[in-house]
């Protein structure tokens, strides 16, 4: 099982529109097979970027339709308790990342899957999450 990170959807619905295969859809090719998901708190960022784009409502459409294909993951009883431990984890540490960035980690890890990201340098700071690049 492998959770998608914001990173990997946007540079996916670029090279779509470009229609030209990159990185992101070399990755997939690659893994086909695995169970593809994606943390609630990445579709809220994803929605916030179709929200700013030069057409946001075509920009929605391309969102909605590249999650249909992909089991989006929401919060349950275990994600506050998984939550707090990383981020007190990371207070100690002195070495805190963003709050969104957090929310799509404890997903991932309540999942106990990899996160496919390309922002590795805020993502390995999270102890025990499995980050790979694409």
């Amino acid at each position: 099982m492998i959770h998608l990170d914001t990173s990997f959807l946007v540079d996916l619905l670029r090279e779509s529109a470009r229609t030209q295969p990159g990185p992101a859809t070399a990755f997939l090719d690659k893994i086909e097979g695995e169970e593809l998901r994606i943390g609630v708190h990445v579709v809220c960022e994803i929605l916030a970027g179709a929200e700013l784009a030069r057409a946001p409502s075509l920009e929605r459409q391309r969102v909605r339709r590249l999650c249909a294909d992909l089991h989006i993951v929401y919060p349950n009883e275990r994600f506050p308790v998984v939550y707090a431990r990383l981020l007190a984890a990371q207070e100690k540490a002195r070495q805190r990342i963003a709050t969104m960035d957090l929310l799509i980690a404890t997903a991932a890890m309540i999942d106990e899957a990899a996160l496919v990201t390309r922002n590795v340098k805020d993502f390995s700071r999270v102890a025990g999450l499995e980050v790979r690049v694409y």
